[in-house]
């Protein structure tokens, strides 16, 4: 299926994985979740608990030095450890990822097993990737859509919606009920992208850990049913 965009002329293809797409799929997954890293630091920051501690570090530096340099230099410090903390731990749950389903891609969404995987290439290059998996709480005739990603250099070209369309109409040809999704509360343009999809928010939770309640992360599941769809 090729694409033009009237802005670039850029042209593009959504086509089936292949076993020579791996190290780019895991490229582009990755460095797609990586620009995450900033926004959540600002979401723990932003927490009440984190207000207050950073706030009463200030004052009693402030009290104890009568002098704006050590409590000013303290907070510096103090906010440089924690986005280092809070990146070291992005990175670990995009590792987790890649060594999940995406360490063996063309096992893990084998037609076989009612999977399937694509990628968006351009410019003779991988520049998005988008699977479907039988739904992980294993209700019948549900697809779960998984690792949509694009390029950022490829963004705005209509890539993720063709991506996403793909997926719905793979899972509508094999006759499932709904095709799933999860987003993170970081993930602002992605769940403006599924809306526009059709896709209807279903549940919104808190990541049941002390880690997920300690910096509220939050969960949002959308759902697109299929049934009476053409």
């Amino acid at each position: 299926m090729g694409r033009e965009s009237p802005l670039t002329m850029v042209e593009y293809r959504i086509r089936p994985y292949r076993e020579e797409d791996y190290e780019a799929v895991r490229e582009v997954f990755a460095t797609g979740m990586s620009e995450y890293a900033p926004a959540l630091c600002l979401h723990v920051l932003r927490q009440p608990w984190a207000l207050l501690v950073l706030g009463c570090t200030f004052c009693l530096l402030l009290a104890s030095a009568r002098s704006l340099l050590l409590p000013v230099l303290a907070l510096t410090l103090l906010l440089a450890l924690a986005r280092h903390l809070l990146g070291c731990a992005w990175s670990t749950y995009i590792d987790r990822c890649l060594g999940d389903d995406l360490r063996d891609i063309g096992a893990a969404y084998a037609e076989s097993a009612g999977a399937r995987f694509w990628v968006a290439e351009a410019d003779e290059r991988v520049v998005g990737t988008v699977g479907v998996l039988p739904a992980d709480d294993g209700a019948d005739g549900e697809l779960a859509l998984k690792r949509m990603s694009v390029r950022k250099d490829y963004r705005g070209l209509g890539i993720a919606t063709a991506l996403g369309r793909t997926a719905l109409a793979f899972a509508r040809q094999r006759g499932c009920r709904a095709v799933v999704l999860n987003t993170l509360m970081l993930q602002h343009e992605a769940r403006a992208l599924y809306e526009r999809l059709g896709f209807r928010r279903h549940r919104r939770y808190v990541l049941p850990t002390a880690y997920g309640r300690l910096v509220n992360c939050t969960i949002t599941t959308y759902r697109y049913d299929l049934s009476g769809t053409p």
